[in-house]
């Protein structure tokens, strides 16, 4: 574990951040012991990939939120062009009624609403298939399987090492 004096805040003031200090202030080089070395090797080799961590961690919050703002403007954009397609088709209905003199407005409705209701059938046809083809993950489900086989201890293992206890 890295100690108190060996943290640091970020620019925000939030968040210690463990890193290695460049030097130390109490032991001299030929003083230490071999384990103390080791122990000091861990000791850093762990606040490193710690610190690794929450570098990457961080960085990766700061461009989630990024994406979430762009996000939301193309949301505000999709649903102002959602209401607006109604004055379109509406547009669409008058334009029809106008140029064939015979149809009356509610026809030109109707045909408007026929076209809108072929292309829904046509895009919702279109979507069921593309759903139909998703399989399951099997590469991902049958490494699960390995790895979970692998750590469950083996029933004969374990009556050889309760044999070999008693």
């Amino acid at each position: 574990m890295s100690s108190p004096k060996h943290e640091r805040t970020g620019p925000d003031g939030v968040g210690a951040v463990p890193y290695l200090p460049l030097s130390s202030d109490t032991d001299v080089p030929g003083d230490q012991s071999i384990g103390r070395l080791v122990g000091d090797a861990t000791q850093h080799i762990s606040t490193l990939v710690r610190a690794e961590m929450e570098l990457a961690k961080s960085e990766l919050v700061g461009e989630v939120k990024k994406g979430l703002k762009g996000a939301i403007y193309f949301l505000i954009a999709l649903t102002v062009l959602l209401y607006s397609s109604f004055f379109f088709f509406f547009a669409l209905s008058e334009g029809l009624a106008d140029w064939f003199h015979g149809l009356h407005r509610w026809g030109a409705f109707l045909v408007v609403l026929g076209l809108m209701w072929v292309v829904t059938a046509v895009a919702g046809f279109l979507g069921y298939r593309k759903v139909k083809k998703f399989k399951a993950p099997e590469r991902t489900i049958a490494s699960v399987k390995e790895t979970a086989s692998a750590l469950k201890p083996h029933k004969a293992a374990d009556a050889d090492l309760t044999t070999t206890r008693d």
